[in-house]
């Protein structure tokens, strides 16, 4: 028996794979997602929920527009989920800060926010407040805040919820999801088209392939002569039992669910494909939030969880043709949330060659071609 054909194969099944595998479903593709087993390292199942521009793109201002083009275009895209996968995602825009408790940080934070500004114009604003002009409009807010950033543009969203959305919006559409499906090897077809080997011995067929399956993607990405080679870079997050009382501001690091419950995070390792948790990170991250905002010592933790980010070598997003294999993509990035939007829309088209699409030479992965060499 042939295997099956698609005409675009999404291999990875999470929040950016399901994003592009929607854009091109709304171009009037078919589409296939193959999504791994339960047990892979699923960035999409433990991130923040940010919805993020502060601090996005101030050394590289290409990444800097993209980021707040997604920004803007994430209420309209809210409203697609919810029309095509009966799934309000809790986006909330109010603006958003980031604390300090150092002023050194603050200030070198500030400095990278005004590069940001000059790429962007006068499409970002932010402001500085010292800890003193913070605490007289934050109720609760503790003494040891030096003080904090704050853009208006910032917002977040319930990341499960919006997995459940993309999943059941790309169905909607006739878009076929097959998970425990873990692709081992792609390999070009003469004349065209790819043949992926999964493991336990399945196969199928693909006019065309998009690797979009985080760090599951490096194997894969070499097998068809892509410079890029992923890494993990581990966070680690805490959650409270919910309470009635709302926290009167979002932060990159203290945000409060929509369902009540507080999730604090924000911290970077390097520790491999160690997914655990930390005693003293998590220690760490109970003392910022309490230095923030001192009532949430009486809060219970009640879960507590690693999590592994999806790091290119730079940190900056790859959007890359196969340079000698027609029909084949690599997506990757650690922003999926807030990308989200563009990977549907400007993202798809560009898979597509379309006219209209944007140029995003900026994100090739030729950019890794010398390190490749060395």
């Amino acid at each position: 028996m042939a295997p099956n054909r698609e005409d675009i194969t999404i291999i990875g099944g999470g929040i950016v794979g399901l994003s592009v595998a929607l854009g091109l479903l709304r171009a009037g593709d078919r589409v296939v997602v193959l999504d791994g087993a339960d047990a892979d390292l699923r960035a999409s199942q433990g991130n923040f929920g940010l919805v993020w521009l502060q601090g996005k793109g101030a050394d590289h201002p290409a990444y800097a527009r993209w980021t707040r083009d997604a920004v803007a275009a994430w209420p309209e895209f809210a409203g697609l989920l919810r029309d095509c996968g009966g799934v309000d995602v809790a986006l909330a825009q109010a603006g958003g800060y980031e604390f300090f408790t150092d002023e050194t940080e603050l200030r070198a934070f500030a400095a990278d926010l005004e590069r940001q500004r000059c790429a962007l114009g006068n499409r970002f604003a932010f402001d500085v407040l010292t800890g003193d002009e913070l605490r007289r409009v934050v109720p609760g807010l503790g003494p040891e805040v030096a003080g904090a950033t704050y853009s208006a543009l910032d917002g977040d969203v319930n990341p499960l919820r919006l997995l459940a959305a993309l999943r059941g919006a790309v169905t909607a559409l006739g878009g076929r999801i097959e998970t425990g499906a873990r692709v081992n090897r792609v390999s070009p077809v003469s004349g065209g088209g790819f043949d992926l080997a999964l493991d336990g011995g399945g196969m199928r067929r693909a006019g065309r392939v998009v690797l979009c399956a985080g760090l599951g993607s490096a194997k894969l990405a070499e097998q068809l002569g892509f410079h890029t080679r992923v890494r993990p870079q581990r966070g680690e997050m805490l959650i409270t039992e919910k309470i009635r009382d709302r926290l009167p501001v979002l932060s990159s690091t203290i945000r409060q669910v929509n369902e009540g419950g507080i999730q604090i995070g924000g911290t970077k390792a390097d520790a491999g494909f160690d997914d655990h948790e930390s005693l003293q990170i998590m220690s760490d991250l109970a003392r910022h939030a309490v230095a923030v905002f001192p009532a949430l010592a009486d809060l219970r933790v009640v879960r507590a969880w690693g999590s592994l980010r999806v790091m290119t070598p730079d940190g900056y997003p790859v959007y890359a043709r196969a340079p000698e294999h027609p029909g084949a993509f690599l997506v990757t990035c650690h922003s999926g949330v807030t990308l989200a939007p563009m990977h549907a829309t400007a993202l798809a088209d560009w898979i597509e060659g379309k006219a209209e699409a944007p140029d995003l030479e900026m994100f090739d992965d030729t950019r890794f071609a010398l390190s490749d060499a060395a």
